[in-house]
């Protein structure tokens, strides 16, 4: 006959992974001694003031950044003269313009330019004011909409276009 018991089977059913005192004495070491220590380095680098800020190098300019103002007043002289459409052309759209750059239409290609110019002037200033493709608003200056629109007249008619180069409002009359 066999030498299985009911108190063998028993036995054998309720054991556990502890096996013996140096595997208790590493359990009871590893589930209380470090969590405290991880508990210990949360709370070191949650108090830290030299935290960096999410991808930037200069902490002060990304704190100084997070916190500025959300508007900003900005003074202009209204009586500044204005430009003209080759100096905007120059100055803001050349860059893109002159080379073909991101698929910008070249100056002078009047192939290029012919289905823009058949949407109308309104629809060009449009398009240069708030931006088009990869061109940001206003070729990513900050100029006046009548000078925007100079450049535009320009742009095109050096390209095959025939648009009459807008005119500044005249001045409002003093009161008297």
């Amino acid at each position: 006959m066999s030498d299985t018991s009911q108190a063998n089977a028993h036995e054998e059913d309720h054991t556990g992974p502890v096996k013996n005192p140096k595997q208790l004495l590493l359990a009871v070491f590893f589930s209380f001694v470090v969590p405290v220590f991880a508990i210990i380095g949360l709370v070191y680098f949650v108090t830290s003031d030299k935290k960096p800020a999410a991808g930037a190098v200069n902490v002060e300019k990304a704190t100084a950044a997070r916190i500025q103002k959300i508007g900003v007043v900005e003074i202009r002289d209204i009586n500044r003269q204005l430009k003209t459409g080759e100096e905007v052309f120059k100055a803001q759209c050349s860059a893109c313009h002159t080379s073909g750059a991101a698929g910008a239409p070249k100056f002078g290609d009047a192939t290029a330019w012919a289905p823009r110019v058949k949407t109308g002037y309104e629809a060009l200033l449009t398009s240069a004011v708030k931006g088009k493709g990869a061109m940001g608003a206003q070729g990513g200056g900050d100029l006046e909409t009548l000078e925007i629109g100079r450049a535009v007249v320009y742009l095109a008619n050096g390209s095959g276009g025939k648009f009459d180069e807008p005119k500044a409002a005249p001045a409002a009359e003093p009161a008297k």
